[in-house]
Formats: C-alpha cells, sequence, structure tokens
C-alpha cells in the first residue's frame, strides 16, 4: 500500500509533559484513507491535522457508522518508541466492522497504517513516567443519502495524542457505583465492539455517578439485571478468596486486550483465573463476608485501575481499606513494565518502531 505524506507547514510545539490531561492535544499530522464499496480502500495519506468535511446527510451523522480503537505508543528508556500487541487492536477493530456492516481492512494494511503514522509522529511520544502517546484509530460512514443500508462510502483515519493519567486519581483506587436503572448493552447487540453509541449510551449513567463522587459506573446485563458486566472504560476483575474472576465474554462485553493480557499474565504466575457470570449478589456476599479481597479495572487508557469502593443501591463497601492490593499493584507494574521496556517481554507483545 502506497502512503503519500503531505507534512504540515507549520509543526507545533510540543507540550510539557507536567500539562498532559487525556486527550486534549492533538499531533501534527493525521492518517486518512478512503473507501468504496467499488473501488476498495485507496488514497491513502497522512496530511496536516485539521477538520474533516462531511456532506450533512452522511451516514455516520444519522445512523451512528461508527468504530473506533484505542492503543498507546510508548517511549523506552533507550529512546525508542514501541507499541502494545497493536494486530490485537485491528482484528478487533475488524469484528467491529462486520458487525456494523462497515468495510474491514486487511490487517498488513491497517498496520502498516498504524506503523507508517506513529513512526512520522514518534517525536509526540513523551517521555516522563506514567506517559504514552494515545493512538485513536477510526472509521465512519459517509454516504451521502438518507438510507438505511449497509455503508458503500467510507473513511478509515488515525489520529494521537500525547497523555498523561486517563483517571485524576492516577493509580490510586477510584470509587465505583454499580448501575441499576440504566443498561449499557444486551447479547446479540453491539457490546462486543468498540461502536460510539455504547459510549453515548452510557453518559446519562456516568452523568449520575459523577454528581455522586464516583468515577464511573459498573455494568450490569441487560437482560436479567444482575450479572456484573463491565466499568464504563474498562473490563473489570476481582479477587474472591484464592480465585481471579472476570465477567465471561457473553457478546454484550467489550473484549479488551488488556483484559487479555492480565488474564495471560496471571494464568502464568499459576494463578486460578475464572471467565464466568458473577452475579452482584455473589459479589454482595463477598464484599459482606471479606472474601473480596481485590477488585481492579482494566483497559489501555488507564492500563489497571484498583477499586477502593463500591456503591450499590445507596449502600458503600470499601474494598481492601480503600488501598491498592497486591495483585492489583503487581499487574500495573507488570504491564507497564513491559509497555515502557522496563521488563523483558517474555510475551512477544510489543513492536518497536
Amino acid at each position: 500500500m502506497k502512503i503519500k505524506i503531505t507534512k504540515s507547514e507549520k509543526l507545533s510545539e510540543k507540550p510539557d509533559s507536567s500539562t498532559l490531561g487525556f486527550g486534549k492535544i492533538f499531533t501534527d499530522h493525521m492518517f486518512l484513507m478512503d473507501w468504496n464499496i467499488d473501488t476498495g480502500w485507496h488514497d491513502a495519506r497522512i496530511v496536516p491535522f485539521g477538520p474533516i468535511v462531511l456532506h450533512p446527510a452522511a451516514t455516520v451523522l444519522h445512523y451512528g457508522s461508527e468504530i473506533f480503537e484505542g492503543l498507546k505508543a510508548y517511549r523506552r528508556a533507550d529512546g525508542k518508541v514501541q507499541l502494545f500487541r497493536p494486530i490485537e487492536n485491528v482484528r478487533r477493530m475488524n469484528r467491529s466492522a462486520e458487525r456494523l456492516c462497515l468495510p474491514q481492512i486487511p490487517e498488513e494494511d491497517a498496520m502498516q497504517a498504524l506503523t507508517t503514522f506513529v513512526g512520522f509522529e514518534q517525536d509526540w511520544t513523551p517521555s516522563a513516567e506514567g506517559t504514552s502517546l494515545y493512538i485513536r484509530p477510526f472509521m465512519f460512514g459517509n454516504d451521502e443519502t438518507l438510507g438505511v443500508h449497509a455503508v458503500h462510502n467510507a473513511t478509515f483515519a488515525i489520529i494521537a495524542s500525547p497523555v498523561g493519567s486517563y483517571y485524576k486519581e492516577g493509580i490510586n483506587p477510584v470509587k465505583i457505583m454499580i448501575e441499576d436503572e440504566d443498561v449499557r448493552a444486551v447479547r446479540g447487540g453491539t457490546g462486543y465492539t468498540k461502536c460510539g453509541g455504547n459510549y453515548a449510551a452510557s453518559n446519562r449513567a456516568g452523568e449520575r455517578a459523577e454528581k455522586m463522587g464516583y468515577s464511573q459506573v459498573l455494568w450490569l446485563d441487560g437482560v436479567e439485571r444482575k450479572y456484573i458486566e463491565e466499568v464504563g472504560a474498562m473490563n473489570v476483575m476481582f479477587k474472591i478468596g484464592d480465585e481471579i474472576v472476570t465477567p465471561k465474554l457473553t457478546g454484550s462485553i467489550l473484549p479488551g486486550i488488556t483484559r487479555m493480557s492480565c488474564i495471560e499474565v496471571l494464568k502464568k504466575e499459576g494463578y486460578t483465573v475464572s471467565e464466568r457470570l458473577l452475579s452482584v449478589d455473589e459479589l454482595g456476599e463477598a464484599l459482606k463476608n471479606g472474601t473480596l479481597k481485590e477488585a481492579w479495572g482494566c483497559g489501555t487508557a488507564a492500563v489497571v485501575s484498583p477499586i477502593g469502593e463500591l456503591c450499590y443501591k445507596g449502600e458503600k463497601f470499601i474494598i481492601n481499606n480503600g488501598e491498592i492490593g497486591k495483585v492489583t499493584q503487581h499487574l500495573y507494574d507488570t504491564l507497564t513494565g513491559i509497555q515502557w521496556g522496563k521488563l523483558e517481554d517474555t510475551y512477544g507483545w510489543t513492536m518497536p518502531l
């Protein structure tokens, strides 16, 4: 695949790492590529970062034909930049595309787009502790008609943003509210995809939780409203007794790449890991009888985030005295150690540029 590069005439000054939030500052360029049902993917290009022009009838504006991904580039101590399991993001994006009737991208082309773009913008990858370059590939339908049908025209894009910690609390435990009114997704729907609609539908509950002092909500299943699913922006795991429990992927939960990595690390180190249905009643009982030892969320943005408090129907439960647990800390240290090149990557997960 040939990628045309048009350099920006004016480059921005790199931000001070101490001022980085999450997704507020963007690099000088972006990647774009178009698709048409007759000609396929074409016109791959890196161009100056700026607005994308859309027809007022564009499919994405009316019917939500949109998917996205999130991954990071990390600056190692030797100055080199590396990606973490990017092929898994490509594969998940293609699964999302299939569900929303958007075009899939050949894996080799998607990887070429990612590595070329990130390599071109790698000077934006910060080096301060805990910082990284967040990469957001996304795709949207842009048919210029109001008819409801599978997409005939689409655009694939990649933008990037130097970031610090996703949560203001950093690695300190966060407070999570279990949501018992709204639902995020149901089996047979789009819960296993990364599409904008899933996140838009979660905002109302998220706003309620924030007003009550909670960072995010923990979702229950959309049918019986009793089984734990995932946190707003992360998968979730619990240490109950000697068992690590994470909700089973039933089609309504995003198959997280950090989740997958946590499971692989834990199993390799001899932990008992169960991917199964976990009811809110079982979780509540574990909270009350003291067998719930640790809880944490895991996702690309925060990597691993300890949960120090859960609230369900107004009742508050403190986990591990509101402190980060031993397993949670170990997972955070292991994954970030591999990502930043501080630990040997014995799994073959990293890809230096």
